[in-house]
Order: C-alpha cells, then structure tokens, then sequence
C-alpha cells in the first residue's frame, strides 16, 4: 500500500516560478513551468503512456496560447509527469495530465494536480474540468479520490482502435 503523499509544495522564492515537491518524503520533484526545451521529453512521455497521443504541436499550441503548463521532474532530472491547464472566465480545463509509468501508484498525479488546484485558485476560478476515458479505470479512481463528480459524457469524444470512438466522462471539482 503507498502511503499518501505530502500534497504540500513549496513556495516559489521571489521571481522564481519553481517549487519542489516529495511525495510521502522520500521522493522529490521540482516542478515547473512548461519550456519549449521540455517539449521532445513532453512528447516522448505522452507517446509511451497514451495509445493517441498528443502532438509535439498540440504542446506547442499550448504553451503558446499562454495555457499553464508545468512539468515535474525528479531528483535525476528526468521527466515524472507534467499538466496542462486553460484557464477560462468562470473554470479552469485541466487538458491534460500525465506521469511517467515508473511514477504511477506513487501520489504523483495527485500532487500534480493540487499544483493546478492552486493555480487555478489564484485566478480565483471556482472549478476545474476535465474529460477522461471510460476505459482508464486507475485515472477515474484518482479523480474520484481527490472530488471530482461526474457531471456529463461527451458521446464519442475519443478516438478509439480500429476507427471507432470512446465518450469521455466530463468530470468537476469545485474549489
């Protein structure tokens, strides 16, 4: 069984836009913004974790647009996981959201993802979104585990093997 992680990170010291994070401390991470230099790490991780991955452009675009995009790396500064949120007027879009398999089961995902909570919290938006796979049970679980609720499914959203698509369950947590 692991133990919980420690979900606290942190402060950024004055002008910087890093913190560091451990899980259950034994482990550390640095996380930080999303740089065009992380993208063939980003890429190469989405691609060895997802059966439709997103594009190198599909981050760029991101980081681009001015989305928050924040990446973890660990004490070998290898890449563990990363987030992508679009801030809108009345919730955030959590976009996507991946750990590197070595890194699942650990609380990564969940400390990943109070850093978003807090991001979006200071934009003072009062829920984060997010759309997941029917048949990514282990992701439904951690999005249950730290409130989200179903609110919707979003009939063939994905795409699926063999041309087919798969819904996505529309999940919400409010801050």
């Amino acid at each position: 069984m692991t133990a919980a992680p420690d979900m606290r990170l942190a402060a950024p010291t004055a002008g910087e836009a890093r913190e560091t994070a451990s899980i259950s401390g034994n482990s550390a991470f640095v996380c930080l913004p999303m740089q065009r230099g992380d993208l063939d790490d980003v890429t190469s991780l989405e691609h060895r974790v997802y059966s439709h991955p997103w594009t190198r452009g599909n981050f760029q675009d991101s980081l681009d647009s001015g989305y928050q995009c924040w990446i973890a790396r660990d004490t070998d500064e290898k890449l563990a996981g990363y987030f992508l949120l679009m801030m809108m007027p009345d919730e955030a879009h959590l976009l996507n959201i991946t750990v590197a398999p070595c890194w699942q089961g650990h609380g990564l995902g969940r400390l990943l993802m109070a850093r978003a909570f807090r991001i979006a919290a200071d934009f003072a938006t009062p829920a984060v979104l997010l759309e997941v796979r029917p048949s990514n049970p282990h992701a439904l679980a951690v999005y249950r585990h730290v409130g989200f609720c179903q609110i919707a499914i979003r009939k063939n959203y994905y795409p699926a093997a063999d041309d087919r698509r798969e819904d996505a369950i529309v999940m919400r947590i409010a801050l």
